[in-house]
């Protein structure tokens, strides 16, 4: 009888212990590909477009002093050959130096376009962040977790992903036209990043 009651308490004890605790609810979690948000979120995708189309600018103005320079290289070398090695040498290091020159110019260009893209897409990174927590507030999730390059989420249920819903939302106010105070906060902004961006040169 002893026994019973023994392993009747025991039973109870390991039933009450898996029973989940009064008042203690569930979290409400989900997960965002960041990856895929930033491949697909249209103001992401336009920020991409604008420095491609500035660095193909700013490459076709290089390609032409490029051009001219191979130009001025192949004359000087026919020359050199026709004048001897006295005129090459004395005639070489003004090429060189230009050579140098479109090289800087190269490095520079390409810095001056990574860091001004780089400003652009840090706020829009930004803002997407202040967006998905106030999107986490508003539909009561305790935690939203972020997938993609910076993993920090190894495994979830698909059923848990919110990522279109939140691109989708992110598009359409993107796409949406801005209210004045928008507008005007908007320019604000830029002439902030503007500002910072001299301030580094």
């Amino acid at each position: 009888m002893k026994k019973s009651i023994v392993i009747i308490a025991l039973a109870f004890s390991i039933f009450s212990c898996n029973k989940p605790a009064e008042g203690v609810k569930e979290a409400k979690t989900a997960y965002i590909d960041t990856s895929k948000l930033l491949e697909e979120y249209t103001a992401a995708k336009d920020v991409q477009d604008k420095y491609k189309t500035k660095s193909e600018e700013m490459g076709r103005e290089l390609e032409a002093e490029v051009a001219k320079f191979k130009a001025d290289a192949a004359s000087f070398q026919k020359n050199a050959q026709a004048n001897g090695q006295a005129w090459a040498q004395q005639n070489g290091q003004a090429l060189q130096r230009r050579e140098q020159q479109l090289q800087y110019a190269q490095q520079a260009m390409v810095q001056q376009l990574q860091q001004e893209m780089g400003v652009e897409m840090d706020t829009l990174v930004s803002d997407v962040k202040k967006y998905i927590k106030t999107y986490g507030k508003d539909k009561g999730y305790d935690y939203i977790y972020g997938t993609g390059e910076s993993a920090t989420v190894l495994y979830a249920k698909d059923n848990y992903d919110i990522t279109k819903e939140v691109i989708k939302l992110l598009n359409d106010k993107y796409t949406a036209p801005a209210k004045t105070d928008d507008k005007a906060e908007i320019k604000a902004d830029a002439k902030k990043e503007i500002q910072e961006l001299e301030k580094k040169k």
